[in-house]
């Protein structure tokens, strides 16, 4: 068996980083077949690094109005005739084996429907300095994901920048969904999974994550499009209590909730008084899915957390909350 593999790479103000990215894709021991850099509407001098770039590497630069992450991807997705896409964010890097070695369960053959193959990843500061060797190995989940209740009660960390995936099952799973500008990640591989889409992890870092102050990881876009996916989530996966199965009592409106409530922590401590309104906001709006002593607590001091927030008593509403979500 042979596959071809397409880089995919969104670019949206990423001067900074974009020719350090690109070369991480152009240095590969497996070089890709084809290197798409997507301009999502930047305004910096970003595209130009990409062009001057392109003089010398065989690297296509597609331009398109500012529509966020997941419709850059899916617009390069939808024009390569690549039998594979590998993903790479415009902050982060591959490693030189990143291709060669997420290649290799698909050439191989031996795991029925496979569709995903990712892989670890180091994490990096701005500035590139490492901060932590396969952090992966630090997060509440296991990989591969064996059960919907794994895909669904935790955050899935399968980096799309530490992946390789079929193209044809993303466009059999409807591509990411262009509503997301975070946890689009998670929505596709979900889907992957209720498809009967199997994945493969190699538990071997292939990518340096860079994570820092000012990246996407902690906008109100982000925060904005968690909300989304919960929702998707919630219509998704309705509670079968005959059979057992409570997905939104039990398995995501709990996930959501201690996102949230560590949000609210953290950005009270921070003083960002309009981070933890916005926590607030989204509690309110999973509580009524989580168990009845919890939406009864809600009810009762929920009035009392509005009151210290009115008053900015951080300390006082920290407590109440915890009380709330115990």
């Amino acid at each position: 068996m042979s596959i071809s593999i397409a880089a995919v790479i969104p670019l949206y103000n990423g001067a900074p980083f974009i020719a350090d990215a690109l070369r991480s894709v152009l240095n590969q021991t497996r070089p890709p077949d084809e290197v798409i850099v997507v301009n999502d509407g930047s305004t910096d001098e970003g595209p130009g690094i990409v062009e001057e770039i392109a003089r010398h590497h065989p690297v296509r630069l597609l331009n398109k109005p500012n529509g966020g992450q997941s419709s850059a991807r899916n617009l390069a997705i939808r024009e390569t005739a690549c039998s594979h896409i590998a993903l790479l964010d415009q902050d982060d890097l591959w490693y030189e084996n990143h291709l060669a070695l997420l290649q290799r369960p698909f050439l191989d053959g031996d795991i029925r429907r496979l569709g995903l193959v990712y892989g670890n990843l180091d994490q990096i500061d701005r500035g590139g300095r490492l901060i932590a060797e396969c952090c992966l190995d630090q997060v509440p989940t296991s990989h591969p994901k064996r059960s919907l209740q794994q895909c669904l009660e935790h955050d899935m960390f399968i980096l799309p920048g530490a992946s390789l995936v079929e193209r044809q099952a993303m466009l059999d799973a409807g591509l990411f969904d262009e509503r997301l500008s975070g946890y689009e990640d998670d929505d596709l591989f979900v889907r992957f999974y209720s498809m009967g889409v199997r994945s493969r992890f190699l538990d071997t870092a292939v990518t340096m994550w860079r994570i820092y102050p000012q990246s996407t990881s902690f906008s109100a876009r982000m925060a904005k499009s968690r909300m989304i996916y919960f929702a998707k989530l919630i219509e998704a996966h309705p509670d079968e209590p005959r059979l057992g199965l409570n997905w939104r009592r039990d398995v995501i409106a709990p996930r959501f909730a201690k996102i949230l409530r560590n949000e609210f922590v953290e950005a009270s401590r921070a003083g960002d008084w309009s981070r933890v309104e916005r926590a607030w906001a989204d509690l309110k709006t999973v509580a009524p899915y989580m168990k009845s002593s919890v939406q009864t607590r809600m009810k009762l001091l929920g009035p009392l957390i509005n009151a210290t927030l009115a008053g900015r008593l951080p300390s006082l509403s920290r407590r109440l909350l915890r009380h709330t979500l115990r």
